[in-house]
């Protein structure tokens, strides 16, 4: 009983002598430990558009929305903070590890709208050539190819997309086909209902 009640007074004198654990936030400013788990934002340049954080957040505090206008599409993805519960599972199953990362900010309180509390980017999406139906978004096929490397070449719409952003294949306009698939088809940015259908035909 010895040894306890002397660790106990060896605190009790480093708490007198020494600074206090808390700080003087919102006085001072206070920073955070390394691994602290703050508002999560989407950082767009590494961000794919996957949803894949979408999927796994508990409270849906992540949305999403497809617009398709005049032949181009996009996807906005949305984060709002008054719902998030900071559990950190959208960075866990973040796709590329660096598209949704919880920052260290934590001082979110606000007299304006609840509104206001989120953060919101847009991603470009590819559409199928044939049918006009959402395939994925551009950063998403291009992140793909990149890990791939040379075996994209044994995917059809991966190498098609992999040629267009070196400017070696046409990007062609979209424009609904009704009539049967054929076996060019096949060489085309397609979306999967697509694909197997020209698949069947060739």
């Amino acid at each position: 009983m010895r040894y306890p009640k002397l660790r106990e007074l060896k605190e009790a004198i480093r708490s007198l002598v020494g600074k206090p654990y808390t700080t003087r936030f919102p006085y001072q400013p206070h920073k955070p430990y390394e691994r602290f788990r703050g508002k999560p934002e989407f950082h767009l340049e590494d961000c794919v558009g996957c949803t894949a954080c979408l999927q796994v957040c508990p409270t849906g505090a992540i949305t999403f929305q497809d617009e398709v206008k005049k032949g181009k599409a996009r996807r906005i993805l949305n984060v709002q903070w008054d719902v998030c519960i900071y559990c950190g599972q959208c960075q866990a199953n973040c796709l590329t590890g660096k598209g949704i990362i919880l920052s260290q900010e934590f001082d979110l309180a606000t007299t304006g709208k609840r509104e206001d509390l989120h953060q919101a980017i847009e991603k470009e999406l590819a559409l199928c050539d044939c049918c006009g139906e959402i395939i994925m978004p551009f950063d998403q096929i291009s992140w793909v190819a990149q890990k791939l490397g040379p075996l994209c070449f044994t995917n059809a719409s991966v190498l098609l997309f992999y040629l267009r952003n070196l400017y070696l294949a046409w990007l062609e306009k979209f424009l609904h086909k009704e009539e049967k698939m054929l076996r060019s088809d096949r060489i085309k940015l397609l979306c999967p209902r697509c694909r197997r259908q020209a698949v069947i035909a060739s």
